[in-house]
Parts: structure tokens; C-alpha cells; sequence
């Protein structure tokens, strides 16, 4: 199995940000948000503990994506 870098890794956050945030202005279900919003946490508690990413990236990222989804606040 090969292992995956660190740009990789936070892509794969991206997208799945994108797509729990999509759910939510389209008016998802919501069993389906609140799962999409459990894999994001657990994902996120991974790259955290294994030092892939700290607070502070994980933080810009997620604001990054709500901007690109909603807008500035």
C-alpha cells in the first residue's frame, strides 16, 4: 500500500469538506450531514495525532473552504 504525503492527505480533507458543506446549503439530510460531519472530525483527530497537520493548518484550512463555499463573513 503506498503511503500518502501530507498535500495528499490534506486534499482529501478538502474534498470532504466541500462535500459536507454542499450538503448543507442543498438542504442534506440530516443523518447524511451528520455523518459527512463525523468522518471530517475523525479524520481531522488523525492528522492532529500523527502530526501530519497542527491546529492552526487544520483551522485556516476549514475557514479557507467556508469562504470558497459561503463567501467572506
Amino acid at each position: 500500500m503506498a503511503t500518502q504525503n501530507q498535500a495528499e492527505l490534506l486534499e482529501n480533507l478538502r474534498g470532504m469538506l466541500r462535500d459536507m458543506l454542499r450538503l448543507r446549503t442543498e438542504g442534506g439530510a440530516y443523518a447524511k450531514l451528520a455523518r459527512a460531519h463525523g468522518y471530517i472530525d475523525g479524520y481531522m483527530r488523525v492528522l492532529l495525532e500523527t502530526g501530519v497537520a497542527d491546529h492552526r493548518a487544520l483551522l485556516a484550512l476549514v475557514a479557507e473552504e467556508r469562504r470558497r463555499a459561503d463567501g467572506p463573513a
